[in-house]
């Protein structure tokens, strides 16, 4: 990182990090980006101290821990007390994220899980009462969270080859089998006569 903006190795690894913080070391993200697995440490550390890491997190699935329903409620919150409303809302039981939204309306997403429809009507009531007013109400399937392809881009991957690039490589390969196939006959009627 220089002068605050994040380079292309400081991406990388913020890259290789979302895929899978907990089974990823900095050995393996040093092999991917060619770099020592002592720069990938001290590169992690800045990003950590710098605020950017600001942790690492488990991904639960809810249903096999016993809570079934998962409901995403949009709330609306008085401008001037927003932060302080999203702020409370992470401490009523059930609730597992609040985003502070900056426009519209529904200025605040409270995400929440549980047993049964009476966990997720007290967790609206509890909402109400802070003083969020609950807009909607949405039960949510499942969610699936990948890692930000942006950082990918600063990543060597190799890029899909060209149509062209393709007919001609299979063209070669269907030459050299070709080839190949009519020397192994050669081969085989000569043993055979042999």
């Amino acid at each position: 990182m220089k002068n605050g903006e994040l380079d292309d190795v400081d991406k990388g690894i913020l890259y290789y990090l979302q895929q899978d913080a907990r089974r990823t070391s900095s050995s393996d993200i040093a092999a991917k980006l060619d770099l020592s697995s002592s720069t990938v440490r001290t590169r992690l550390k800045e990003l950590e101290d710098s605020g950017i890491v600001r942790g690492y997190h488990i991904d639960i699935d809810y249903d096999l821990a016993g809570y079934p329903l998962y409901t995403k409620i949009s709330c609306t919150a008085p401008i001037p007390e927003r932060e302080t409303l999203a702020d409370q809302a992470r401490d009523v039981h059930g609730v597992t994220a609040v985003r502070e939204i900056m426009t519209g309306e529904r200025n605040v997403y409270v995400n929440a899980i549980g047993r049964d429809h009476d966990d997720l009507n007290r967790i609206t009531e509890e909402l109400d009462s802070l003083g969020l007013t609950v807009v909607d109400e949405k039960l949510i399937r499942d969610e699936y969270v990948c890692p930000y392809h942006g950082f990918l881009d600063a990543c060597e991957e190799p890029e899909p080859e060209s149509e062209s690039e393709s007919k001609s490589e299979s063209e070669s390969k269907s030459e050299s089998e070709s080839k190949s196939e009519s020397e192994s006959k050669s081969e085989s009627v000569v043993d055979e006569t042999g």
